[in-house]
């Protein structure tokens, strides 16, 4: 395998169809599209400074690079993707790309980052940005510290565990995603999805888990969630207190107590949901 020690490049399509390559200590500078069309490229210790570096690529290994602001929609078309300990500083990063493997990264600016990808596996992932992870599918995710509202719309076959989501309508239109061991912050969570599983996890949202078609909640607390499970069905086991629950739709709902619960005969058909309350009776409002 060739390699290029401590380059600098200039230039559109500075290593365009690049193959068999071990690339280290190495700047792209100002130039669109240095190593599109690429494949088996090992990239390590290395710069991107400028628009669109890897596109159409294939089997690529990158470790203790760095992505500038500039170098946007940096990893696009691109399949069997490994990155780690990296910073990717540049928004509207991976793209309809396949088999993408991130490990150890930051994303600063990870506004309409990881987008309609399939087979993404994260670990000890940060990113801060809107609309992360957008119409995905097949995640395997560990350790994402997320600040970003939308997150995760339309994403499908998704696992998180151990993960923090401060994220304003996250999981909307989602299907199958269980996340496990982990802390949601954000409004109307969940709206939409389908078959949305949350397990010993703690959440805080006004108006979450509205319009779900099966949400699995176990061993959850919720804190500071009001007007949950609206138009819902639902199988959650909550730990403590419920604020409050509007018109659930369907199934049984279990807490230590629900400060206020309104089931709106004229809206909902009481007898399809089962309250229970294991410390206190629910103050109900029909």
């Amino acid at each position: 395998m060739k390699k290029i020690m401590r380059g600098y490049y200039t230039g559109e399509r500075a290593l365009f169809g690049a193959h068999d390559l071990t690339i280290e200590d190495t700047i792209f500078a100002d130039g669109e599209s240095p190593l599109k069309e690429s494949a088996d490229i090992d990239l390590r210790s290395s710069m991107f400074k400028w628009k669109y570096p890897l596109w159409y690529a294939d089997r690529i290994h990158v470790r203790d690079c760095t992505w500038f602001e500039t170098a946007r929609a940096g990893v696009w078309y691109t399949d069997h993707i490994t990155v780690e300990d990296s910073q990717i500083e540049a928004p509207k990063n991976f793209r309809r790309c396949r088999d993408v493997v991130l490990r150890n990264v930051s994303f600063p600016n990870a506004a309409e980052t990881l987008w309609s990808c399939t087979g993404v596996s994260l670990d000890q992932v940060t990113a801060k940005g809107d609309y992360f992870a957008m119409n995905s599918a097949d995640m395997d995710i560990d350790r994402l510290v997320l600040y970003g509202n939308y997150s995760f719309d339309g994403a499908k076959n998704t696992r998180i565990r151990h993960s923090r989501l401060l994220s304003k309508d996250a999981f909307w239109n989602s299907e199958n995603v269980t996340v496990t061991d982990s802390f949601i912050s954000g409004e109307y969570l969940g709206w939409n999805a389908k078959n949305l599983t949350l397990v010993n996890c703690t959440v805080e949202s006004l108006q979450g888990m509205c319009y779900i078609d099966n949400l699995v909640m176990k061993n959850c607390k919720l804190i500071n969630t009001t007007l949950a499970f609206e138009y819902s069905t639902v199988e959650a086991d909550i730990t403590g207190k419920i604020d409050s629950v509007l018109n659930p739709s369907g199934g049984s709902i279990t807490a230590d107590r629900i400060d206020r619960l309104t089931i709106e005969k004229d809206k909902v058909d009481p007898e399809k949901t089962i309250i229970i309350c294991r410390d206190d009776p629910c103050r109900e409002v029909c």
